[in-house]
């Protein structure tokens, strides 16, 4: 059984409760949940041949109205997204350099239904990997604040015998954490394999649909490439061309499009994209061979 799977099972005695109208808020926590395991992997960092190191500390930045309908429970709720990372990173053999921690804030910039996860790697005495129990490797030393803030820089420094952390990002690779701001909110895709071939598809609704062209229209109209029936979707309303990188234009929809938590009209796409239009979630997925 999947890792999101899992927690929605664990939240539905806390919906059947007090959290049933909480819930109603366009934000489900499903969906704060799978961000949380993008940042993750987003983020990841290999120190050592045996040690992938991934954020501890993170912060889910809300709409006005979704905070408040979700702060009065933030501690349970923070307490069972800890939980849903904890066992996603022993999924994925990933280690903590802490223990982890999910916090709510408000962002009067963004729209009801909207989110931002900010995330950064915390030491203490204690090392987590998937559980408590294992030692813990020298605190790296604090990496200074760049200009306008910095949150979640990784570290300066790795344990004794790994190897050096690079001071930027590879080539194609993902800057890690808060700090490392990317226009419109969207990060740029790893890049192909020299001589690889990148395969490109979208998931609706579990129904895999094969990008076999330069581009695919997304629409409710029957000359669509993929049409889809939801009637907050315009006839024409999307499109997604594939390249290095991939990238989605909004064709003058009537209700737009979001790409992961963003309102856009364009924006570029990364394997795991989640993009809503309407009432339906599209999965952009892509991969080499």
């Amino acid at each position: 059984m999947g890792v999101l799977k899992k927690f929605e099972q664990r939240l539905e005695g806390l919906v059947n409760g007090t959290f049933a109208k909480v819930f109603k808020s366009e934000v489900q926590p499903v969906e704060i949940a799978g961000a949380l395991q993008r940042e993750c992997d987003n983020n990841a960092t290999i120190w050592n041949r045996d040690r992938t190191v991934v954020p501890n500390d993170f912060i889910v930045e809300l709409s006005t109205p979704d905070f408040e309908r979700l702060s009065p429970y933030s501690g349970q709720l923070g307490d069972e997204l800890a939980g849903m990372v904890r066992d996603y990173a022993k999924q994925q053999r990933y280690t903590f350099m802490g223990p982890i921690k999910v916090h709510l804030e408000k962002a009067d910039d963004l729209d009801t239904g909207l989110y931002r996860v900010r995330s950064r790697t915390l030491a203490s005495s204690t090392s987590h990997q998937g559980g408590p129990g294992a030692a813990a490797p020298p605190a790296p030393p604090a990496r200074p604040a760049a200009p306008g803030g910095g949150y979640g820089y990784p570290p300066a420094a790795a344990p004794a015998g790994a190897p050096p952390m690079p001071s930027a990002p590879p080539p194609g690779g993902r800057p890690g954490g808060y700090g490392y701001p990317q226009p419109g909110g969207q990060q740029p895709p790893a890049a192909p394999a020299p001589g690889g071939r990148t395969r490109h598809w979208i998931e609706i609704n579990g129904t895999r649909h094969q990008i076999s062209r330069a581009t695919l229209v997304l629409g409710r109209s029957t000359e669509a490439d993929v049409r889809i029936d939801d009637p907050g979707v315009s006839r024409r309303h999307c499109e997604i061309r594939t390249g290095t990188p991939s990238t989605i234009q909004d064709l003058g929809s009537t209700n737009g499009i979001v790409v992961d938590g963003q309102h856009t009209t364009r924006a570029t796409l990364r394997d795991g994209s989640r993009i809503v239009v309407g009432s339906t979630t599209v999965i952009y997925r892509q991969a080499e061979g």
